[in-house]
């Protein structure tokens, strides 16, 4: 072989090796490239001066990643967060009742609102109360985390609470008791208030304890308040449903592969004049619960437009112990109605009230007498009879 051709042939291997090379780099490079999160992570690693929590360097990120998809019902869950938020969908936490806040001047806490069927309210504790002292100790100067401190406890447990009503201390004996979903109360001759806080776990079955309880007391007629109420679990806003409407469809949705589904009722039903309060916090199952009495002709629906939420989420757990609440089908009325294209439910009857009212309700802080648009749900019940 001449030099030339031993040249021309040698440059060729070379060629090939380098391409093939490039090739190799090429793809390495792209797999490192591939996940931005990592590769950043890289790049902080070797570079950055500080000290760096990469934890919570990679929750911000999770949390912007979800933020990003631009759905305002899925969020990013911390590991930190998870028993919380557990907590919360099981309804098994541990609370007296009540909504408080710090006084101005620390010399106690303000009492802003009493939850319906709560340790509070049974003990006769009112909207306005100031706490000043529990077990016998004075609060004066204390911040809410030392006062929740205080107060928390075994739920059977008692504790002694002293509060200045008219500027007369008056003392409380309370037990401490798993949170209340859902609670009744007569406000009328025979017409029964009940209070659903959300539709997660024991929601039907306190829902429906407190429907017997107002028969009882002699309702013959009920509403419903929603307002609020962040939703929870499709499963207890059916079982609840199932209890009130006749035989039919109660629920449609859709999943993430278009699979569609329905939730049927019995013929079995409660007939009897009924009213749903909705507001723009009744998220959900709450504005499901509302709309399906209503296009039923089972209900009049009181107060101010929802959130229109009809998409649902699944809490996906990662492996760290984190996890994400991302949305993944979509909810339908009994007449296949999607909440969120309708851009919510509107009432029969629009109810407004001030930013003021509007907080004090959401609080619990408003008397059933005092509040505008349980007063409206009450005079259009009164004019109907008893037997639908």
């Amino acid at each position: 072989m001449n030099r030339k051709k031993w040249l021309l042939k040698t440059m060729s291997y070379i060629l090939v090796a380098a391409l093939a090379s490039a090739a190799t780099l090429f793809a390495w490079v792209a797999r490192q490239g591939r996940d931005k999160l990592t590769e950043l992570q890289r790049v902080i690693d070797h570079y950055f001066v500080g000290e760096a929590d990469m934890e919570k360097a990679q929750d911000a990120a999770a949390s912007a990643l979800v933020y990003a998809l631009g759905d305002q019902w899925s969020y990013y869950i911390p590991a930190s967060e998870m028993s919380a938020h557990q907590e919360f969908k099981d309804n098994s936490g541990v609370a007296i009742g009540v909504n408080i806040a710090v006084r101005e001047d620390k010399t106690g806490i303000d009492i802003l609102g009493v939850s319906m069927g709560g340790a509070a309210e049974a003990a006769g504790i009112l909207p306005g109360d100031i706490l000043i002292k529990v077990d016998g100790k004075s609060i004066a100067g204390m911040d809410l985390d030392q006062v929740t401190d205080l107060v928390r406890g075994e739920e059977g447990t008692e504790l002694t609470t002293t509060v200045l009503r008219n500027g007369e201390e008056k003392s409380f004996t309370l037990k401490r008791q798993k949170i209340t979903v859902a609670a009744g109360k007569m406000i009328a001759e025979d017409i029964g208030l009940i209070r659903i806080n959300n539709f997660n776990t024991d929601c039907a079955k306190e829902t429906l304890v407190a429907i017997e309880q107002m028969q009882k007391q002699g309702a013959k007629k009920l509403i419903f308040d929603v307002r609020n109420n962040p939703g929870g679990y499709v499963a207890e806003m059916i079982d609840v449903l199932d209890c009130l409407l006749p035989e039919g469809v109660l629920f449609r949705q859709e999943d993430y592969l278009g699979n569609e589904s329905e939730e049927k009722s019995d013929e079995s039903c409660l007939k009897m004049p009924m009213a749903v309060l909705v507001n723009g916090d009744s998220y959900s199952a709450a504005e499901f619960f509302a709309a399906a009495l209503r296009e039923y002709d089972w209900a009049t629906v009181f107060g101010e437009k929802t959130s229109g939420k009809g998409y649902y989420q699944l809490t996906i757990a990662l492996s760290d112990g984190s996890a994400v609440n991302l949305s993944c089908g979509k909810y339908f009325t009994p007449k296949g109605v999607n909440l969120t294209e309708a851009g919510g439910l509107t009432p029969d009857q629009t109810v407004t009230v001030d930013e003021k009212t509007a907080r004090k309700i959401a609080v619990n802080g408003v008397l059933p007498q005092n509040d505008p648009q349980i007063q409206a749900a009450v005079a259009q019940l009164q004019g109907k009879q008893t037997q639908k």
